[in-house]
């Protein structure tokens, strides 16, 4: 292994004069520069990034850490990486599976080290278990579980989406909408912030809410959502439209639907979350809320450079509006 002693030796200079070359500390006389240069080359010296970057405090390497790298964290992922990029920075994606351990593991001390910042999409952990983090590495928490205050955090108007979604089916003539992959249990998590979305279109438009129309999931799958939506024809269930909590879940209703020969969108509109490129090519296309993207990738971004660059600076918590993008799945 070549050491900088040999290329000081190579050159005919100090390994103080290499090391300022190499790692641009001081300037060097150009012609000396081109020496130490010329020498690192002919004996093949390769520098040490990981060295450097820890001398200097920093790894030039932003983590996004995600409960899974399908439909909408990848999507959301291929907006922030090369917004990273333009600041010189690689972007390393981590997965936890949405498993409490691992999120609280990637926010470990070891952990942070390897990064100059960490963007969290939160699948998991409560507001308790967020309290006991501990650490001065900039963190950005994404999704829409509760977290305290002195997090940046970007979330979704998750209750206006559904609203929009569940409003637009209701001005279409449907009135029992079911809200497939919601849950009737309290506190902010996507499904439940989505169920109240729902609630408020039908309070809204003066229409009573049965909540025996909410069908949650055994897993966020399209496989689940099937048997999830096919157990409720089976048991009776009479309903005219599906909120999709996703369009994942949109994807497994088009599927129990067209099982029971359930015609989308005359028998039975459909609406789903996420806007997904997929969503535009299943027939009739899919009806979605537009989560947007690419706000939750800038918002993501700048605060995580806001808190590199002032560690002090308040917390800021943004909610990031959504929008309605109809397609054949409802009717004109």
């Amino acid at each position: 292994m070549v050491r900088m002693a040999d290329v000081a030796r190579e050159a005919g200079v100090s390994a103080m004069t290499v090391s300022n070359v190499l790692n641009q500390r001081r300037p060097v006389a150009a012609a000396t520069r081109a020496r130490v240069l010329a020498a690192a080359e002919s004996l093949g010296y390769e520098v040490n990034l990981t060295a450097r970057h820890l001398s200097a405090g920093r790894t030039d390497t932003v983590a996004l850490i995600v409960p899974s790298f399908h439909d909408y964290f990848g999507e959301v992922a291929d907006e922030i990486a090369p917004l990273i990029e333009a600041e010189g920075r690689h972007l390393v994606l981590e997965r936890t599976s949405a498993s409490p351990e691992q999120e609280m593991e990637s926010l470990s001390i070891a952990r942070l080290q390897l990064y100059d910042g960490v963007l969290l999409s939160v699948a998991s952990l409560d507001r308790q278990q967020l309290e006991r983090v501990r650490t001065s590495k900039p963190i950005v928490l994404l999704g829409e579980r509760d977290a305290p205050d002195r997090f940046d955090h970007v979330r979704l108007a998750n209750e206006e989406g559904a609203r929009l979604a569940t409003a637009h089916m209701i001005e279409r003539g449907s009135r029992r909408i079911v809200a497939l992959g919601c849950t009737l249990e309290r506190g902010h998590t996507m499904n439940s912030d989505r169920r109240v979305g729902w609630e408020l279109a039908h309070e809204q438009a003066g229409l009573p809410v049965d909540e025996r129309l909410v069908v949650p999931i055994a897993t966020y799958s399209s496989q689940a959502a099937r048997a999830a939506l096919e157990g409720a024809i089976a048991a009776g269930l009479e309903f005219d439209a599906v909120f999709a909590a996703t369009d994942v879940i949109a994807l497994g209703a088009v599927a129990a639907l067209a099982d029971h020969r359930l015609r989308v969108p005359e028998d039975v509109q459909l609406a789903g979350f996420d806007n997904l490129d997929v969503s535009r090519f299943v027939p009739p296309g899919i009806t979605s809320i537009d989560p947007n993207h690419q706000g939750v990738a800038q918002h993501a971004v700048r605060l995580l450079h806001r808190r590199m660059a002032d560690g002090a600076a308040p917390a800021e918590h943004i909610v990031v509006p959504v929008d309605l993008v109809v397609r054949g799945s409802t009717r004109p």
